[in-house]
C-alpha cells in the first residue's frame, strides 16, 4: 500500500514532465513573421513520439500501482 502514492506521485511528475515538453514544443515562428511556417515534418514527428513514449511510461506506472493493490 505505501507503493501506491509513490506511483501517484510518478505519474502526476510524467504528467508535468508531457505538459512542459508539450509547451516548450509548441508552435514557433523563426523567421519572424506571424503565421510563419510553424513546425517542420522532423518536428513534428519528435514530439509525437515524446508523446507517445509518455503515454507508454502513464500505462506502466498505472499497471505498477494496480498490482500493488
Amino acid at each position: 500500500m505505501t507503493r501506491r502514492p509513490a506511483a501517484r506521485a510518478a505519474l502526476a511528475a510524467l504528467a508535468l514532465a508531457c505538459a512542459a515538453v508539450l509547451t516548450a514544443c509548441g508552435p514557433t515562428s523563426s523567421s519572424g513573421t506571424p503565421g510563419g511556417s510553424g513546425p517542420d515534418d522532423a518536428q513534428v514527428q519528435q514530439m509525437q513520439q515524446k508523446v507517445d513514449a509518455a503515454d507508454s511510461a502513464a500505462a506502466r506506472a498505472e499497471d505498477d500501482a494496480g498490482q500493488d493493490g
